[in-house]
């Protein structure tokens, strides 16, 4: 199994001795003449390591509403050099400290802040809320935009500004693309980019195109990309078996099944300028033909998105105004991918089809107020409607009729938000901000593969009628209130405290899914624990109550920075679950270890806490380059206060340093990450207990002019470790059992591992 030779003890230790250390040299910074950028000339252009945490000067935070509760912003020079590593955009955030991901497909993978994930956070991508229509959350938000076309992306953790929050309890992530070029002369403004990278680990290779054509009032820009990749390896042996399930297939012991993927992304953007008034209009257009899970027992085998994005904008005597209207339509099919038995009996797989459509409208303004500050005032609207569907298939218990899993499940929002900022003295500023929202949900009947009168060993008639006879229609009224304030201690330190209540409406996955019977709970998983889930109409909006503090410390010439958020989150009635007898459709009464089990969600309390850390220090600026070093460290502790269990998927005590360095159009560096063993787990979902590892990652790009080289290794040591929010493996072999065993080519208690050895390079030509 997994290799222990490499602890994660060690590396954590020194990540805590050079965080200490950024300070502790501070004094020497201080005294020292040596400049901290180098000269360069036009031939050898300078090239700015890219800061992941922004630190905003005094004047710079009044600037933008939205800067206080800001964690972090991703520009793209990182986001380019980073895409070269991964195809996946949610993967590329995790250079933010308190941002992880959990593991699902290739360029799927959900980020986790501070302890929270999913649903449970607002994404917006160019202002679009999507939803993950799958009852496996295959198609995340951030899955349908790839990283070559972001321009820019702002993480807002725990206590976040309402004008970006919304029906979430978590932070809310906001991914921007370009705004729109225009020529400033007579002359049509012509430029583009083209891009290739290449990883080792899964043969993936990929492509990017823009290009952009504009006069004085119109722009026309294209973009497209393709990613695409087998199965990745680990860093060794993880299991002990090599079959599939399939005739003549098997895999490696050291092949990760089911980790292949394959995605096409295509937009055409539209914008007409007339003075101060902008009009945009974006199609977006995704296809991904195959996306395989390692982690679920099912695979996306066909999605497609299309989506409309029309907005306005004007800068206006009083402020700023902003309108926006969208469409997206989604078409996902599941069933078995090529690592997975595919034949049951005569039944050939267990093909599922899900559609949803979503229509969203929101307006903005932005209102100065001169002395009295800003006021951001807006009004959003959104109607979500979901179809989920499993075809028949054979003449066994998935016969003979389709199982309706949700049917014409709809979910309709409508908030109205205000936000405050106002600078009360030189050193204090102030944002206070209130949003209530209207959410509305609801589904019709439903019946499963076998209906009243037909031999039904699988509780399905029972469970179906049960559903149908509860009352599916529900209206929350949802408030979210924040406060947020800033203390300008002196120059060169500050002092944000928030306070936030944000309440967040279930899911239609929550609240709508509806069976008990193994086969069907078990394709109800947005977690990827292997475990069943089924849902309750009942379930009440969660509602946090979330208390944070920020000390962001730097060095009068900038050129040492410590910056630190303690925090704690009390979460009434929070979405978690219990195992469950379908038997006796009844709670279990006692808890069964070490399988798969059904769990029903179910409202409990929770609490969670931590605290991340981020510091920078620059080293010295010599003959040799520019020389910095950054480094962070998180911890999260999440409990839920009725059963005293640990939360599922929380990231255990983890930490990065990076040695930096730059000269003359070069950048090189040295990263060093530590995590420690998982042991804190979710006793009802049997969660799995991961070691502590460490890994050490090389990169190194170099720009001249217009081309941009990166390269690098990850995992340079081929550490053999297992993701600490992976979930189970499921990616090869007869995953549909529930049994301990699944018939030999499986093991219970087998953890998704992280990628062995990885050589990577990408080339970035703009024109």
């Amino acid at each position: 199994m997994l290799s222990s030779s490499m602890n994660a003890v060690p590396i954590l230790k020194l990540s805590v001795l050079a965080l200490s250390l950024l300070h502790i040299s501070s004094a020497y910074a201080d005294s020292t003449t040596v400049k901290a950028h180098m000269p360069t000339t036009d031939d050898e252009p300078h090239i700015q390591l890219p800061e992941i945490v922004v630190y905003a000067t005094a004047a710079d935070k009044r600037s933008s509403t939205n800067a206080l509760g800001t964690a972090a912003t991703l520009d793209q020079k990182l986001l380019n050099s980073k895409q070269v590593a991964s195809s996946d955009t949610a993967t590329i955030l995790t250079k933010i400290p308190g941002l992880n991901v959990q593991s699902a497909g290739g360029i799927s993978n959900l980020p986790v802040m501070r302890g929270l994930a999913d649903n449970r956070l607002r994404i917006l991508v160019d202002g679009v809320d999507s939803i993950a229509s799958c009852p496996n959350s295959m198609n995340s938000p951030l899955s349908y935009i790839a990283p070559s076309a972001i321009d820019k992306t702002t993480v807002y953790a725990g206590v976040t500004p309402v004008s970006v929050g919304g029906n979430s309890i978590g932070g809310t992530i906001v991914v921007e693309t370009a705004e729109p070029m225009f020529s400033t002369d007579s002359d049509i403004l012509t430029s583009g980019e083209i891009g290739t990278f290449y990883r080792s680990n899964g043969d993936a290779y990929g492509a990017n195109l823009s290009t952009t054509a504009a006069n004085e009032q119109l722009s026309l820009t294209y973009k497209g990309s393709f990613a695409q990749a087998d199965n990745y390896k680990a860093g060794g042996d993880f299991k002990s078996y090599t079959e599939t399930g399939n005739a003549g297939k098997t895999l490696a012991k050291d092949e990760v099944g089911s980790t292949a993927y394959e995605s096409k992304n295509q937009s055409v953007d539209v914008a007409y300028k007339n003075g101060n008034h902008l009009l945009q209009g974006t199609y977006l257009w995704q296809n991904v033909p195959k996306e395989l899970y390692p982690n679920q027992r099912m695979d996306m085998l066909d999605n497609q998105l299309d989506r409309i994005n029309l907005r306005y904008k004007s800068e206006l005597n009083w402020g700023q105004l902003e309108a926006q209207a969208y469409h997206e339509d989604v078409d996902h099919y599941m069933n078995f991918g090529e690592d997975k038995q595919f034949l049951y009996g005569n039944a050939k797989g267990m093909p599922m089809y899900t559609s949803s459509e979503t229509i969203g409208a929101n307006l903005k303004g932005i209102i100065d107020l001169t002395n009295q500050g800003t006021l951001n005032i807006g009004a959003e609207y959104q109607d979500y409607t979901l179809d989920d569907t499993w075809a028949a298939s054979g003449d066994g218990m998935m016969s003979p009729n389709d199982f309706q899993n949700i049917n014409n499940g709809q979910r309709q929002r409508i908030g109205i938000y205000g936000e405050w900022e106002k600078d009360i003295s030189s050193d204090w500023s102030t944002q206070l901000g209130a949003r209530y929202e209207n959410v509305r949900t609801s589904a019709d009947e439903v019946h499963g593969y076998q209906i009243d009168g037909q031999n039904n060993m699988t509780n399905q008639v029972r469970d179906s009628a049960n559903f149908n006879a509860s009352d599916r229609r529900t209206t929350d009224n949802n408030f979210d209130i924040t406060a947020l304030a800033r203390y300008d201690i002196d120059s060169q330190k500050n002092l944000a405290l928030g306070l936030s209540h944000k309440e967040r409406t279930p899911s239609l996955y929550e609240r709508y899914t509806w069976s008990t019977w193994k086969m069907a709970a078990i394709m109800n998983n947005t977690v990827g624990d292997g475990n069943g889930y089924f849902g309750d109409p009942n379930l009440r909006p969660e509602k946090s109550n979330t208390l944070s503090a920020t000390l962001d410390w730097r060095g009068a010439d900038d050129s040492w920075g410590v910056k630190a958020t303690p925090y704690y989150s009390n979460i009434d009635d929070y979405v978690d679950a219990v195992q469950w007898n379908p038997m006796a459709n009844t709670a279990a009464s006692t808890q069964t270890a070490n399988q798969y089990n059904v769990l029903r969600y179910t409202n409990q309390d929770a609490e969670i806490y931590g605290i991340d850390i981020s510091a920078n220090r620059e080293l010295a600026a010599n003959a040799w380059g520019y020389w910095n070093i950054v480094g962070s460290l998180s911890y999260t502790k999440g409990e839920n206060k009725d059963s005293g269990s640990d939360l599922y998927n929380i990231m255990p005590f983890n930490g990065s340093v990076a040695l930096n360095r730059e000269n003359n159009g070069w950048t090189n560096q040295i990263e060093v990450v530590g995590v420690a063993a998982k042991n804190d787990i979710s006793t009802p979902r049997n969660e799995i207990k991961t070691a502590g590892y460490g890994l050490l990652n090389l990169s190194t790009g170099y720009q001249f002019k217009e081309v941009a080289i990166e390269a690098g290794i990850d995992n340079v040591f081929d550490k053999n470790h297992a993701l600490p929010l992976g979930g189970a493996y499921m990616g090869q072999g007869r995953t549909m059992s529930m049994n301990k065993e699944i018939d030999g080519s499986s093991n219970w208690g087998t953890a998704i591992p992280g990628a062995g050895r990885s050589f990577y390079v990408g080339v970035n030509y703009k024109f």
